[in-house]
C-alpha cells in the first residue's frame, strides 16, 4: 500500500471576470485532478483556525496531521529545522525576509526574487554591521533568510508568546506601512529594521542590482518568530515511513520534524519556473523506497500573491500534465494506494494574500468510494457535503484506510 499527498499551494480561488465567473482550478485543463474527483471523492478542509495567521505554517501542519492547536509555535523555527540548526531552550528563530519598501509602501516581498548568492552577501553585511553573539543572521533560500537569536541561560527572554508580527506578503495592498512588530521584543525588531535601510542602500550588490534594472533589497522585514515545536514522528503515529518533495525551507522544515526524509530535485526553484516533471519523476522514483510521498509545489502561491491568474493556471496545469498525472498512473501499476491532492490555504488572486476558509480536495483508491462527482473544484468540494473543520484529521483518515 502507498500514499502520496500532493500540495499545489495556495490553488484554492475566488471566481474572477476575467476567467467568466470561473476560478482558476475551474478555468485550467487539469484532467488528471478531476479523474481524482471521479474515481474518489472531493471535499473540503479548514486547514486554519480563526485565532493564527492564515499562514502556509500553520496551514501545512495541519494538512499533514498535526493539529497546530497543539503543536505551532511559530513559522521561523520550522525553517531552521530544515536548514539543521538546533534551537536551545533559550533560543528564537525569526524569518527575515529582504524586501523591497519605498515610501513607507511593501513593493516587492521577494525583492525582486533576490538570488541566493545575492542574499548570502547582504546577510554576511548584517551579521558584520549590526549582528553579534546573540543575534546570528543566517542565509536561506533567495529572500527567505532568518535571524537566530541566541538566548543566556537564566536571562528573561525579550521576546514571548504575545509578540506579534506580520508577514511581509500580507502587506502588499499598497497600503502604507504600520503594521510593524508589536508587542514584548518589538523595539530590538523595529531597531534592526531600520538599522538594515541604511545598511543596504548603498550596498554594492543593491547598486548593481539598480544599474540591471532590477530592485533592491531595501531592508530587513523580521517576522513569524518561535521556538522549536515538539512533534511525534509520522513512523511513530503511523508505522509508515515518509518522504517530502518541495523547494521551499518550510516544507523541508515540517518533514524534519516528523522524521521525513527530504529528496532534493535539480531545477526545483518554489517558484513559477520550477522542475515539474522532475519533481513528478522523483516522487515516482520514491515511492520504490517510501510508504507515503509528498509533493509540494510552490508555484499557484507566487502567482496568486503577483496578482497573475494567467500563471496560476499554466502552474495547475504544469503540475496536472508533470506531476499527478504520471504519479496517478504508476500508483494504479504498482498496486493498492489512495492519493489526495489538496492545497494547504486559499491563496486568491484578487487579494494576493493567504486567507481563511475551506479548500478543496479530492482523493480515490483503495476503500475510497466514488461519490459521483466529475471534477476536482471549490464548487464541486462544497456541493460534496463531505467537510473536515478540523483540517488536521484528514490525514489519518487517509493513512489508516478509514471511510472519508
Amino acid at each position: 500500500m502507498k500514499w502520496v499527498i500532493i500540495i499545489p499551494d495556495g490553488c484554492s480561488d475566488y471566481p474572477l471576470e476575467s476567467f467568466g465567473g470561473e476560478t482558476p482550478l475551474q478555468h485550467a485543463n487539469i484532467p488528471a485532478m478531476d479523474e481524482i474527483a471521479k474515481l474518489g471523492l472531493v471535499g473540503r478542509s479548514d486547514n486554519v483556525p480563526l485565532h493564527f495567521p492564515a499562514g502556509s505554517e500553520v496551514a501545512n501542519m495541519s494538512l499533514l496531521g498535526y493539529d497546530p492547536n497543539l503543536f505551532f509555535t511559530g513559522r521561523a523555527p520550522i525553517e531552521a529545522a530544515a536548514q539543521g540548526i538546533k534551537l536551545g531552550p533559550d533560543d528564537w528563530a525569526i524569518r527575515c525576509n529582504l524586501v523591497t519598501v519605498q515610501n513607507q509602501i511593501m513593493v516587492d516581498f521577494t525583492a525582486d526574487h533576490i538570488s541566493t548568492a545575492e542574499a548570502v552577501q547582504l546577510l554576511r553585511t548584517a551579521q558584520e554591521r549590526i549582528g553579534n553573539d546573540t543575534l546570528e543572521f543566517i542565509p536561506g533560500v533567495s529572500y527567505r533568510n532568518l535571524l537566530i537569536y541566541r538566548g543566556k541561560p537564566g536571562m528573561p527572554s525579550p521576546f514571548s508568546i504575545d509578540s506579534r508580527t506580520s508577514a511581509p506578503h500580507d502587506l502588499t495592498d499598497g497600503t502604507v506601512l504600520d503594521d510593524y512588530p508589536k508587542g514584548p521584543g518589538c523595539d530590538l525588531l523595529c531597531h534592526l529594521m531600520e538599522q538594515s535601510v541604511s545598511l543596504f542602500a548603498d550596498h554594492s550588490i543593491n547598486l548593481a542590482r539598480i544599474a540591471s534594472g532590477k530592485r533592491p533589497a531595501t531592508n530587513l522585514w523580521l517576522w513569524g518568530l518561535g521556538k522549536t515545536p515538539q512533534l511525534e514522528s509520522f513512523d511513530s503515529r503511523f508505522g509508515l515511513r515518509g518522504a517530502m518533495i518541495t523547494a521551499v525551507d518550510l516544507l523541508r522544515g515540517l518533514a524534519a520534524l516528523i522524521g521525513w526524509d527530504r529528496i532534493e530535485v535539480v531545477g526545483a526553484t518554489g517558484y513559477l519556473d520550477t522542475n515539474y516533471a522532475g519533481k513528478g519523476a522523483a516522487a515516482i522514483e520514491a515511492l520504490r523506497t517510501y510508504d507515503v510521498v509528498c509533493v509540494h509545489v510552490e508555484a499557484p502561491d507566487e502567482a496568486s500573491h503577483e496578482g497573475r491568474a494567467d500563471e496560476k493556471v499554466k502552474a495547475l496545469e504544469a503540475i496536472d500534465r508533470h506531476i499527478v498525472a504520471p504519479i496517478h498512473k504508476a500508483l494504479q501499476e504498482q498496486g493498492e494506494y489512495r492519493i489526495l491532492v489538496m492545497p494547504d490555504h486559499s491563496t486568491p488572486v484578487s487579494t494576493k494574500k493567504h486567507s481563511h476558509g475551506w479548500v478543496p480536495f479530492a482523493a480515490c483508491g483503495k476503500g475510497i468510494p466514488q461519490s459521483g462527482g466529475s471534477s476536482y473544484d471549490e464548487l464541486s468540494a462544497a456541493k460534496s457535503g463531505l467537510s473536515y473543520a478540523k483540517g488536521w484529521e484528514l490525514i489519518p483518515r487517509l493513512i489508516r484506510g478509514d471511510s472519508l
